[in-house]
């Protein structure tokens, strides 16, 4: 890798991790564990969008390495790997379906697939049927957070030229 790519990698990495610093120091929107915004996730569509999966996949796993390290606990890596995965892994499949158009589209599929992932891990740790009660909610605002999500990436790599 050479060191320009290097440095681009790791100001997204900077980048997504403030972003994901700032949406944690606001108070939820809503009153449901797990519900936030996600943010950060604009700067995995993006490169999605611009650059390779491998460049996703590495900025996507520094960002929740270090967001677990610094404002987590051990179980929220956890959570954040299954939600952050499944949900690249639905970016880059939805990307592939729609060739790379309708990000908003990619967005909300992806928003859901993290939330669901999330959500069986929740099942999986407590073993209480009573988390799935909050499907209808986080399905909900994983398909809206989503939708922003995907505008915004759509928005940044129609208006700013990407990195080489």
């Amino acid at each position: 890798m050479s060191t320009h790519k290097l440095t681009l990698l790791a100001l997204f990495t900077t980048i997504s991790l403030a972003i994901y610093a700032i949406e944690s120091a606001v108070p939820p929107l809503v009153p449901i564990p797990g519900m936030k915004l996600g943010l950060a996730n604009i700067v995995t569509l993006y490169l999605l969008l611009n650059n390779t999966w491998k460049d996703a996949i590495l900025v996507l796993l520094s960002r929740i390495l270090l967001s677990s390290l610094l404002f987590g606990q051990a179980l929220s890596l956890i959570y954040s790997l299954a939600g952050g995965f499944l949900s690249l892994f639905v970016m880059a499949v939805t990307m592939r379906l729609l060739c790379k158009k309708m990000t908003f589209l990619t967005g909300a599929m992806s928003g859901l697939a993290h939330n669901m992932g999330q959500l069986t891990v929740a099942y999986i740790f407590t073993a209480t049927p009573g988390v799935l009660s909050y499907l209808p909610f986080l399905t909900l605002g994983g398909i809206l957070t989503g939708l922003f999500t995907g505008l915004c990436a759509g928005f940044m790599a129609k208006y700013l030229r990407p990195p080489k």
